[in-house]
C-alpha cells in the first residue's frame, strides 16, 4: 500500500515537472513574440517617419486657427521649423513654448496631422483692448504705431504688452480706441473688473480712464468729462445714472459743462464754468 502511494505521487510529480516545462516554454514563446513585434513596430515608426509622405516641406502645411488680428504669415513665421522636417520629428510642446515668448499669446496647442501631413497650431491670442499710457505722458489727441510715446497695449485680464512688440508683428495693427493713463501698478488689481463692468454695462461711449490719481478716477464720455472718485464698487451704479444723464446734451447749457461730479451717484453734480455755479442734476 506504502509502496503504490510512492509511485503514484512520484508520477504525479513527474507530470507537474512537465507541465512547468511547458508553461516556461508558453512564456518564452509568448515573451519573444511581444519582443519581436514592439522591434517590428518601433521600426515601422522609424521607417514611417522618414518616408517623404511624413515630410514638412513648406510654411503653408502649418495650419493656423484661432488668431484674430496677428496675421497667419506673421505666425508661421515665428514657428522654429527648419524646413523640411520629418512630421514625427517636430516637437509640439517646444513650439507652443517658443511661440508663446515670441508673441502676445495666452495659449497654444500644437498637434500633428497625418493626412494631409501638416500642423494644426491653434492659438489664443491677448487681445488689446485699450492703449496704455504712461503717467508722464501728454494727453495726447492721438498714438500712432512707431511713436517715441512708451505706450503699451492692454488685454482685458490686465496683462500689458509693449506697442514695440505688436508694431513688430503687424504694422497695419489697429489700435484700440480706450486710453488709459497712468501708472499699470495702480489700476491692475481692479482693471479686469471695471473693463467687465464697462463692456457689460449700460452703452455709455467712454474714450480714456485717466488713473493718474486713484483718488479721482477721471473718464472722458460722450457726455463729457466725468469725476468718479476712487474706483470702488460703486462703479456700475455710476455708469447707469450717467446713460440716464444723455439729456445734458440737449440742454442749452450743455456747452458751458466743465465736468460730471459722479462720485456720488445717488446725487449727481453737473459742474458749469466759472460764470455758473454747480447745478444739482435731476436724474438720480
Amino acid at each position: 500500500m506504502t509502496s503504490s502511494i510512492g509511485s503514484v505521487s512520484r508520477t504525479e510529480l513527474a507530470q507537474r515537472r512537465q507541465k512547468l516545462r511547458q508553461r516556461r516554454r508558453v512564456r518564452f514563446l509568448q515573451s519573444s513574440w511581444r519582443t519581436l513585434a514592439i522591434c517590428g513596430l518601433t521600426a515601422g515608426v522609424i521607417w514611417t517617419a522618414t518616408l517623404p509622405l511624413w515630410v514638412i516641406r513648406r510654411p503653408e502645411q502649418v495650419r493656423i486657427e484661432g488668431n484674430h488680428f496677428i496675421p497667419v504669415r506673421t505666425l508661421r513665421s515665428l514657428l522654429p521649423i527648419p524646413y523640411p522636417q520629418s512630421l514625427f520629428r517636430v516637437e509640439p510642446q517646444a513650439i507652443a513654448r517658443e511661440l508663446q515668448a515670441k508673441a502676445p499669446i495666452a495659449d497654444v496647442v500644437v498637434s500633428r496631422q497625418l493626412f494631409p501631413p501638416g500642423l494644426v497650431v491653434q492659438v489664443k491670442e491677448r487681445l488689446p483692448v485699450a492703449l496704455a499710457l504712461p503717467s508722464a505722458a501728454p494727453l495726447p489727441t492721438g498714438v500712432k504705431l512707431g511713436s517715441t510715446t512708451k505706450s503699451g497695449l492692454l488685454d482685458e485680464n490686465g496683462i500689458l504688452t509693449p506697442l514695440e512688440s505688436y508694431v513688430a508683428l503687424d504694422q497695419s495693427l489697429k489700435l484700440p480706441a480706450l486710453k488709459v493713463i497712468g501708472k499699470p501698478e495702480s489700476y491692475r488689481p481692479s482693471w479686469s473688473k471695471l473693463y467687465r463692468e464697462l463692456k457689460q454695462g449700460p452703452p455709455v461711449n467712454v474714450s480714456e480712464i485717466d488713473w493718474r490719481d486713484p483718488a479721482n478716477v477721471i473718464l472722458k464720455t460722450d457726455l463729457g468729462t466725468v469725476h468718479i472718485g476712487p474706483y470702488s464698487w460703486q462703479f456700475s451704479s455710476q455708469l447707469k445714472t450717467l446713460d440716464r444723464m444723455r439729456s445734458l446734451a440737449k440742454d442749452s447749457r450743455f456747452s458751458q459743462i466743465t465736468y460730471i461730479d459722479l462720485r456720488n451717484p445717488d446725487n449727481p453734480i453737473v459742474q458749469m464754468t466759472k460764470t455758473q455755479n454747480p447745478v444739482e442734476s435731476g436724474t438720480p
